[in-house]
C-alpha cells in the first residue's frame, strides 16, 4: 500500500487540493505522475486505483481535484473552465516540481476522458514534461464514438436538444449574475443529462460516487465550450506518448483518437475491445492499468539507470 497525504497547491488564486501516493519507504528524487480526473469527476472516484497501481511500480502520484469541484475551492461550483482545468494541472506541476522529494525533470501527465485532452494540450506547451498518458481522451467535443444509425436516432436527438436547452438557459443566466443551472452528470433517459447510458449510471455508482467527493451535477454551459485541439497539438508533442482507446467507446470517438496520435512524433497505440467506462471498473482493468505502469515506469524509472 502506498503512503497517502492530502496536499495543497494554488492555481489562479484558488486553493486546490489533491492526494499524494508515495510508495512506502521512498526516499527523494522520486518521479512523480499528475493526475486530474474527466470533467466533472474528482479524485477519488476512481484514480486510487491508478495511484495504487502506479506506486507499486516506483512512481508518486499527484491526483488533485480542479477549482469548482470536489474538496477544492472556487466559486461558481461544478462548473467546467477548459482553461482553468490545463491551467489546474500547470499548477500541480509546478507544486510538485517545487517538492524536495520529487525529480522535477521525471514528471509525467495522465488524464482520462475530457482530460485525456488536457494532458495533450499541456504538455504542448511545456517541453519538460517526461511522458503522458491519455486514456480513452475526448481530444475534439464534436468528434463522438456513436454510430451513425445513432447518432440520428429520435432517442438521442431528443436528449440532445433537452441538453442545448438547458445549456442556454445556463449561460443566459450567468449572463445574468444568476447560480449555475444544474443539470445531473448521469440521469435517466427521460431528462437533459451528460450521461444517460445505463452502464454510466453502473460505472459511478461502482466507483463509490458522492460518497467520495464527487457530486452527480454540472452546469451544462460547458457544451458550448468543448476543446478541439487539432493536429498541430499532436505534432508539437516530442515526449513519449502512451494513448489507450477503447473500441466501443460512445463518449469519445476512437477512430479520431487514433487519427491524432498517429501525428505523434513519439507515441504507443493500444486498442481495447471496451466502452468510455470500461476503462475504470471492467475486466480488462488490471491490463489496461498495468500497460500504463510498465510504461511510466519504463520512460521515468528505467532511464535512470
Amino acid at each position: 500500500m502506498s503512503v497517502l497525504q492530502q496536499v495543497f497547491f494554488e492555481s489562479g488564486g484558488v486553493r486546490c487540493a489533491a492526494d499524494l501516493y508515495r510508495p512506502p519507504n521512498a526516499g527523494k528524487g522520486l518521479a512523480c505522475v499528475v493526475m486530474g480526473h474527466g470533467g466533472s469527476a474528482t479524485k477519488r472516484l476512481g484514480l486510487p486505483a491508478y495511484a495504487e497501481k502506479f506506486t507499486t511500480a516506483g512512481l508518486a502520484v499527484l491526483a488533485f481535484d480542479y477549482r469548482h469541484f470536489g474538496a477544492s475551492g472556487g466559486e461558481p461550483r461544478q462548473v467546467i473552465d477548459v482553461a482553468e482545468q490545463q491551467d489546474d494541472y500547470r499548477a500541480a506541476v509546478r507544486y510538485v516540481r517545487g517538492r524536495d522529494d520529487v525529480d522535477p525533470h521525471r514528471i509525467a501527465l495522465w488524464g482520462t476522458s475530457l482530460s485525456g485532452g488536457h494532458v495533450l494540450a499541456v504538455a504542448a506547451t511545456d517541453p519538460d514534461i517526461a511522458a503522458v498518458v491519455s486514456q480513452v481522451p475526448l481530444i475534439d467535443g464534436w468528434h463522438r464514438g456513436r454510430g451513425l444509425r445513432e447518432r440520428l436516432s429520435w432517442d438521442v436527438a431528443w436528449r440532445t436538444l433537452q441538453f442545448a436547452v438547458a445549456a442556454v438557459r445556463d449561460v443566459v443566466g450567468a449572463k445574468l449574475g444568476q447560480p449555475p443551472y444544474l443539470v445531473p452528470v448521469v440521469g435517466g433517459s427521460g431528462g437533459a443529462a451528460v450521461f444517460t447510458e445505463p452502464e454510466a449510471k453502473s460505472a459511478f455508482e461502482a466507483l463509490g460516487g458522492e460518497a467520495v467527493g464527487w457530486r452527480n451535477s454540472l452546469a451544462p454551459r460547458m457544451l458550448f465550450a468543448l476543446p478541439r485541439y487539432r493536429e498541430g497539438t499532436a505534432e508539437k508533442l516530442h515526449m513519449p506518448v502512451l494513448v489507450c482507446v477503447g473500441d466501443h467507446d460512445l463518449q469519445a470517438s476512437p477512430r479520431f483518437a487514433v487519427r491524432i496520435a498517429s501525428l505523434m512524433n513519439d507515441v504507443e497505440l493500444h486498442r481495447y475491445p471496451v466502452g468510455h467506462f470500461d476503462v475504470y471498473t471492467g475486466r480488462l482493468f488490471d491490463e489496461i492499468s498495468s500497460v500504463q505502469a510498465e510504461f511510466l515506469h519504463r520512460h521515468l524509472v528505467s532511464t535512470t539507470g
